[in-house]
């Protein structure tokens, strides 16, 4: 069997607990380089092999899974964060269905959960954002044009912004050509939960000079939108004493 397995936003107490445990049975870890935490891979046995995914290709990551089944090894396959976002899982199973190789997924605390913890942050605040767009800037990966990021900021909702510290510069213009103007609240999170966290305040325009400030170049994400200064936002109905759910009455 062949695990994917979240490892988290960084922090190695934030895999789950499913996580934890299929590591520490593992005969085989595959993990995602300098994304994932080396101390997670305290977590496994003696005798378990251990690859460096960061300088395999897919070629090269399905042939030591090929080589784990035939010899009956349970591999952990460690993606960062949770595997669904930007985890490149998917080829991976292709592959694996097309050789009969049984897989399953342990889902993880993805690093967008992390930042948003990091800056004690909801990204859902009754009249400011009910949406949150999870999205990266084009870079030597294509994005598909109609999730161009002026097309997204259009809709003024929550915009945690991936894989994009490099490009800041460019970030805000589409930022600011979509609709948001400049002064809207945003913020810098690097390596969230991570012992090196850094985060920083800023706004839409200030964002390249936010980074080039404290020198962030990669491994941080951008969040974007007024939920970022947690102001001017409605109380929710939820615990409202007049709002009626179905294990509370309204009080009169």
């Amino acid at each position: 069997m062949v695990y994917f397995v979240g490892a988290g936003s960084g922090a190695p107490d934030l895999i789950t607990v499913r996580g934890q445990k299929l590591l520490q049975q593992a005969d085989v870890v595959i993990y995602a380089g300098s994304l994932v935490n080396p101390a997670l891979l305290e977590e496994t046995k003696p005798d378990c092999e251990i690859y460096n995914s960061a300088k395999m290709t897919l070629e090269e990551v399905i042939e030591v899974m090929k080589r784990a089944h035939q010899q009956e090894k349970m591999t952990v396959r460690l993606h960062t964060g949770d595997p669904s976002i930007y985890g490149a899982v998917r080829e991976q199973m292709d592959i694996l269905e097309q050789e009969g190789i049984p897989y399953e997924s342990c889902p993880g605390v993805s690093s967008f959960c992390g930042a948003a913890s990091a800056l004690n942050l909801e990204y859902t605040l009754p009249d400011v954002s009910q949406s949150v767009i999870i999205t990266r800037m084009a870079g030597r990966t294509p994005v598909p044009e109609r999730e161009e990021i002026a097309s997204f900021a259009a809709h003024h909702a929550t915009m945690v912004i991936f894989l994009s510290t490099g490009m800041l510069p460019q970030l805000q213009e589409r930022l600011m050509a979509g609709g948001y103007e400049p002064e809207t609240p945003a913020a810098i999170v690097y390596k969230a939960t991570w012992q090196e966290e850094e985060k920083y305040i800023c706004t839409v325009n200030t964002l390249a000079e936010t980074a080039q400030e404290h020198n962030i170049t990669k491994t941080a994400l951008i969040i974007v939108g007024d939920v970022v200064t947690h102001s001017n936002y409605r109380r929710s109905d939820l615990y409202h004493p007049e709002f009626e759910t179905e294990f509370r009455k309204p009080c009169k």
